[in-house]
């Protein structure tokens, strides 16, 4: 259907997809219908015009529905005509055609409008920003009025703001009561100062004699509570 009516933007274009969708749900009721070929075609040519009518002629809904019954008249039953020519719709299909319309296009005829007539605004999904630089911190804030005084003479006498070299010279006045500190630091004293190696390999040995004493006696402690243990199973299972 989108093919045969040369709807091409789907995705993008919501009065497409609507008017798709308006064609595609009267052509599935008129196959619930079962219409004929003939019939079909007059259905679709009516669908068509109902809306060709609305977006070019601008037709209200009161002269929407007033054509829709002129044309009825003569594609449904009409009992005044003296020719014997087939009817396209019978009287129960033309109702069913009118109640159709009526839930399909007319209870929603302003939404219609609206569609045609109205014009979208268009969607914004990037704005611009100005953003405002910091300026430096040397730099007079507020800025003085041009037409109040000059700058020059804001700068020269009325800006107390330190200048580079005064800011250079201060840190180098406060540093100089502080150059002769890494004269007056004490060296660090080495602990082991006053110990032979001697002395040191008989201190390693004190501790690690201690240390093995104490996990020999563990090891010689866990041993016994497990040979009683199996001592106590072994007399069991003799009297046993």
């Amino acid at each position: 259907m989108s093919v045969f009516l040369n709807f091409k933007n789907l995705q993008t274009c919501l009065r497409d997809a609507i008017l798709l969708d308006y064609y595609v749900s009267g052509f599935f009721w008129a196959k619930g219908m079962d219409f004929s070929i003939d019939q079909y075609s007059k259905f679709m040519t009516l669908l068509d015009m109902l809306l060709h009518n609305l977006q070019t002629l601008h037709m209200s809904l009161e002269d929407s529905i007033k054509w829709l019954g002129e044309v009825m008249a003569e594609i449904g039953p009409n009992r005044s005509r003296k020719n014997e020519e087939p009817h396209v719709f019978d009287v129960k299909e033309a109702n069913a055609i009118t109640d159709y319309l009526k839930i399909s296009l007319f209870q929603h005829y302003r939404l219609y409008e609206f569609m045609f007539y109205s014009t979208r605004e268009e969607i914004v999904i990037g704005t611009e920003q100005t953003i405002e630089v910091v300026k430096p911190a040397d730099y007079p804030f507020p800025a003085p009025l041009e037409e109040g005084i000059s700058l020059d003479i804001y700068s020269a006498f009325i800006d107390r703001s330190p200048t580079p070299e005064s800011e250079q010279k201060v840190p180098d006045q406060e540093q100089s009561p502080q150059e002769p500190q890494p004269e007056t630091e004490t060296a660090e004293v080495d602990p082991l100062v006053g110990f032979t190696i001697d002395d040191v390999k008989s201190a390693l040995a004190r501790v690690t004699d201690e240390v093995l004493l104490n996990i020999q006696k563990e090891i010689n402690e866990k041993l016994q509570v497990q040979e009683e243990a199996f001592s106590a199973r072994i007399e069991k299972l003799k009297k046993a």
